[in-house]
């Protein structure tokens, strides 16, 4: 039950994000390593519900240590806009990101989550 309810406030917060309107900017990829109170508060769900109205591609997934590790990619802006968004949430507590550009995977079609939690 209370998953469920975590679920749905996390999905209607993700859908009801005010997202600006961005110039566009260049398409990257993107590593990150977040390490905090990360897990088990609908991190990855978030980051998958605004990768996908951003239209960004990549995944993400919990890692044994406690942190979570994603691959972002698309314009440059939205990527930013993303990571600061998150970094901005009450719920989450990110102490410590790892960040590195990689090559753009031209490939990649769509945001996966390994699971909800």
């Amino acid at each position: 039950m209370l998953k469920k309810l975590r679920h749905d406030y996390v999905v209607n917060h993700a859908k009801n994000a005010k997202i600006p309107d961005f110039a566009e900017s260049e398409k990257i990829r993107m590593h990150v390593i977040f390490s905090g109170r990360v897990q088990n508060v609908g991190f990855r769900l978030e980051v998958a519900e605004l990768a996908k109205r951003l239209q960004l591609t990549g995944k993400i997934r919990n890692l044994e240590d406690g942190s979570v590790d994603l691959e972002i990619q698309g314009e440059k802006n939205k990527i930013l806009f993303l990571i600061d968004f998150m970094n901005n949430l009450i719920r989450i507590k990110i102490r410590r990101m790892e960040k590195e550009e990689m090559p753009v995977d031209e490939n990649e079609t769509e945001f996966i989550s390994d699971k909800e939690d």
